[in-house]
């Protein structure tokens, strides 16, 4: 089975997803750090692949992207450091790239590899669905991948019907109209978007992202979803960690508990 499948089975609420940059802070450090959020306690692993212009992405994320890139990643140095991550990683693993990589790499040829090493699923936030539905859902279900489309408070509820009934694995739940970065709480305007969404009853679980940074705004977005992603604020510890698996551990724990 799938695990991000498996993992909504048997949890239901407070799923944190921690998303880093791979070949950030330095290239050697992803698989390390994706051992560290296992460790931690954390439940999903979304594993950005660095681009040059990574658009639905903040400052911090950016910058992560293009010191990646400078530390010489790319899909193919990311591919090796995963070959082996299924003997010390055993927690659901989502890449999270932009299109014209991946197409430069071969659609099929990506799936193929995903599948290969242990990848659950992909986040491609540049994906129109209906070239989804044409070109590659067939290939994605070949390989067993999960697809994740995002939605916003600016998606009509036609269009978030839709994602959910060609979605598999979780939405995302883009929590404000804006590009990623931590900010501070939640606001009004952005909780009755989470009960609106809550109340259309969609079949797949919801993960709220964007600006999810601490035990509070993960407590706060777990009411109104089946959990959330942390991004930019986990970037922001680690860039000058000097010891990343006690500084992960800390993090995190101090977000869940």
């Amino acid at each position: 089975m799938n695990r991000i499948d498996n993992l909504f089975q048997t949890k239901k609420e407070r799923v944190l997803s921690i998303y880093f940059t791979a070949g950030f802070p330095k290239l050697e450090d992803t698989l390390p750090i994706m051992q560290a959020i296992e460790s931690a306690g954390a439940d999903i692993i979304e594993v950005g692949v660095p681009y040059s212009d990574p658009i639905a992405d903040g400052p911090t994320i950016q910058d992560s992207n293009q010191i990646a890139l400078d530390n010489g990643m790319s899909l193919k140095k990311l591919f090796e450091q995963l070959q082996e991550m299924r003997q010390t990683v055993s927690l659901p693993v989502i890449l999270m790239g932009y299109l014209n990589p991946i197409i430069q790499y071969g659609m099929e040829a990506f799936c193929k590899k995903c599948q290969e090493i242990g990848v659950d699923g992909l986040i491609l936030p540049d994906l129109p669905m209906q070239q989804y539905l044409d070109e590659f859902k067939e290939i994605f279900d070949k390989y067993d991948l999960r697809n994740t489309f995002l939605i916003s408070p600016q998606t009509s509820e036609k269009r978030i019907r839709e994602i959910d009934t060609h979605s598999n694995g979780f939405i995302y739940m883009v929590s404000a109209h804006s590009i990623t970065g931590a900010r501070t709480g939640i606001s009004e305007e952005q909780i009755a978007y989470f009960q609106r969404v809550e109340a259309m009853n969609l079949k797949n679980p919801r993960l709220i992202g964007f600006g999810i940074s601490d035990s509070e705004t993960f407590t706060t977005a777990s009411k109104y979803g089946n959990g959330a992603i942390i991004g930019s604020a986990f970037i922001k510890k680690i860039k000058d960690s000097q010891d990343l698996k006690s500084d992960i551990e800390s993090y995190i724990q101090s977000v869940i508990h």
